[in-house]
């Protein structure tokens, strides 16, 4: 037996939560699943002046919706500066790292003879092998770590594959800042290895980190863990994902009336394939997550396909869990309003695309609608603006004893043959005057369920 598959997903909570950041959330939890381990959530609230609680909620809330609940209750990178502190001693104490007094003019100098020789700035390690005793005065020292000086850094991605870095290519960095906090690299590291993580899934946006990563673990004598680097989410553009491709935040899709089950298949399939499947369950996505099938290039977002897929889950969706979702939505319903809606859901659903379509394509079949004063003109218009044509299909209406919508839709076809009407011109006039739309269920279902009273009601209120 192996050992236990622990992952983590570490947002920082500065802002909400990016759907990049969802979905490296979900690979982590497919991941932990398909292996029976455990999926954690670190707090990486260290930045103290944009971290908030505000948005530490925001994050939590998505991930709910989600369905991406941690195992174990989250730890807070906060509250472990003690213990990052104790590390940073230790690495001292194996002369594995060093007080270094550089000052900022020193570095500053550094800094521009690099940019001189058209150079990458790298610190020169001044106080690597210096002894304390020659420390200036006032100037409070930081911790770097003794990166090694030749050779390389190896690792195998799970999914980029081999990855090397020259050591010459690296220097000495700051494990410990001189206000005495401790660097993200060092905290992050700690943190992981506290944390008992096996795995490290994250964007490749990490995956400059990773080597100075494993440089802390070899200091320290320990293995690293694996690392799994997923490729960024794009833009349909092939732009980095922002503002000005669409909604960036998952939370805005849940506003935007976005299914969880949607969210989590189409965030799967923007880099797993499982072969030509798009529609995957929540069981087959644990039963077939794995790295080989998470690709290298990053995905691009289209928002057509996530429409179409949603609208797929909102069909499967039972109706009564729906007629809950609009209660919940919208208050409670008269009894008519009840009757009738949830008469015409299975239809209504079909012909929807998200949650906020469903609320919207409902409102005929309130008590109150009524239809704008826009909508009459094109009920009208539909008749051509033939005011007696719209009083003959009135007059036809009043005449119907069986309201039963397959007896209406033949008695229809009839009036339309014996007044030369076209059928597309009564039904479109009957359409916009009974729901507002010119998208929607059959007009003789509706007229079934409305009834004959309030069809006649309504016609007569667009006509007069």
């Amino acid at each position: 037996m192996g050992t236990e598959v622990r992952v983590r997903f570490a947002p920082s909570p500065t802002g909400m939560l990016h759907i990049g950041g969802a979905r490296t959330a979900l690979f982590n939890y497919l991941f932990a699943r398909n292996q029976q381990g455990k999926f954690l959530l670190r707090i990486e609230d260290t930045d103290k002046t944009r971290s908030t609680k505000e948005a530490e909620q925001e994050i939590l809330n998505s991930l709910k919706w989600l369905g991406l609940v941690a195992d174990e209750d989250p730890i807070y990178q906060s509250a472990r500066e003690t213990r990052h502190k104790e590390v940073v001693q230790q690495l001292l104490d194996a002369g594995q790292a060093y007080y270094c007094y550089a000052t900022k003019e020193e570095l500053d100098g550094l800094r521009e003879e690099a940019q001189k020789n058209n150079q990458r700035f790298k610190y020169d390690r001044r106080w690597r092998d210096r002894d304390v005793a020659e420390a200036p005065e006032g100037v409070e020292p930081v911790v770097r770590i003794k990166a090694p000086l030749n050779g390389q850094t190896k690792f195998t991605d799970l999914v980029q594959g081999e990855i090397a870095v020259q050591n010459e290519e690296l220097d000495d960095f700051i494990i410990l800042r001189s206000d005495g906090t401790p660097t993200y690299m060092l905290a992050v590291v700690v943190d992981d290895l506290d944390m008992g993580i096996s795995h490290v899934i994250r964007g490749d946006d990490h995956l400059t980190n990773t080597p100075k990563q494993i440089i802390i673990y070899e200091a320290l004598g320990l293995k690293a863990p694996n690392f799994a680097h997923i490729p960024l989410i794009y833009g349909p553009d092939g732009k980095k994902m922002s503002k000005r491709h669409g909604a960036t935040a998952t939370s805005e899709y849940r506003e935007l009336g976005y299914l969880p089950e949607a969210m989590r298949n189409y965030l799967l399939r923007l880099g797993f394939s499982h072969g030509d499947d798009e529609i995957i369950s929540d069981e087959d996505a644990k039963n077939w997550f794995n790295f080989e099938h998470v690709g290298k290039s990053p995905a691009r977002f289209d928002f057509k396909k996530l429409d179409n897929l949603n609208a797929h889950y909102l069909r499967e969706k039972p109706d009564t869990e729906l007629f809950q979702f609009l209660v919940s939505e919208l208050g409670d319903f008269s009894e008519t309003e009840e009757y009738r809606i949830t008469s015409l859901l299975t239809e209504i659903k079909a012909r929807a695309t998200n949650l906020n379509e469903l609320k919207s394509a409902i409102t005929f079949l309130r008590d109150d609608f009524e239809i704008s004063s826009d909508l009459e003109g094109k009920a009208r218009k539909a008749l051509d603006d033939a005011e007696e044509a719209a009083k003959k299909i009135i007059e036809f209406i009043e005449g119907q004893e069986n309201f039963d919508h397959q007896a209406l839709y033949e008695a229809s076809k009839e009036f339309a043959e014996q007044t030369a009407l076209k059928m597309k011109i009564i039904a479109g006039f009957i359409r916009v005057g009974l729901t507002g739309s010119h998208i929607s269920p059959s007009i003789f279902e509706i007229m079934q369920v409305l009834g004959k009273e309030e069809v006649i009601a309504r016609l007569n209120k667009v006509l007069y």
